[in-house]
């Protein structure tokens, strides 16, 4: 349930404080697997060598 203002209006990620905000997951509508301005990309892994 959100209970912030601000992401009840325009929601957590147009939010001026969404980068310092601690509760954007608690009382906000910011998700952990949406993807966000925060969240780092996944590590690219190396390409597997192929054995002849």
């Amino acid at each position: 349930m959100t209970l912030c203002p601000i992401a009840v209006a325009v929601g957590c990620q147009k939010c001026p404080a969404f980068s310092i905000c601690p509760l954007k997951g608690v009382i906000g509508d910011h998700k952990k697997d949406s993807a966000s301005v925060d969240a780092k990309p996944p590590a690219n892994k190396a390409p597997a060598q192929k054995s002849k």
